[in-house]
């Protein structure tokens, strides 16, 4: 239906949806300091119209092909956050949104973390780096919600436990 350099629109009988070019897909990183602190990242989502709070990721295959999920995820995270990762552990591919886009994305978790500097994005993003005790994880979230943050579904990973919890909002 339309192509575009990343993403194309696809109708398959009375279906439609949206999918990635030429094999690229995605991922997103759990990034763990060693004080058990989440490492999460804000930036403007054209779509939203609004910054959204989210997971560290990137996309997989979109400068090099080929390139290799750690590869990709551990540059990723250092340009995002400024943190370079010691390990990087895939734990499995899900998809958000199947009903409306065939992308999915790996998950890895990042351990053995050092910081090598301010992070921030490439020249096109103006990514805010925030590094939160596990713990408060939900009253972070909360608060950039009142602040007008859209909070990426990806978040939900982190927010499970306070989300199901009796007498939860």
């Amino acid at each position: 239906m339309w192509e575009g350099r990343f993403i194309k629109a696809v109708k398959q009988g009375k279906w439609e949806y949206a999918a990635r070019n030429r094999g690229i897909e995605a991922a997103v990183i759990v990034a763990i300091t060693d004080a058990d602190e989440i490492v999460l990242v804000e930036q403007h989502r054209v779509p939203l119209g609004r910054p959204c709070l989210e997971l560290p990721a990137g996309l997989i295959g979109d400068q090099t092909a080929n390139e290799p999920l750690a590869e990709a995820a551990s540059r990723e995270l250092e340009e995002e956050t400024g943190y370079r990762a010691g390990s990087i552990e895939p734990l499995g591919t899900f998809f958000s949104s199947p009903g409306m886009v065939s992308e999915g994305f790996t998950l890895v978790r990042a351990r053995d973390l050092v910081k090598v500097s301010d992070g921030g994005g490439d020249a096109d993003e103006d990514i805010v780096v925030h590094v939160v005790p596990r713990g408060e994880i939900a009253a972070f979230v909360a608060a950039k919600r009142r602040e007008g943050l859209a909070i990426d579904v990806k978040l939900l990973l982190l927010l499970a436990d306070s989300l199901l919890a009796d007498g939860a909002p």
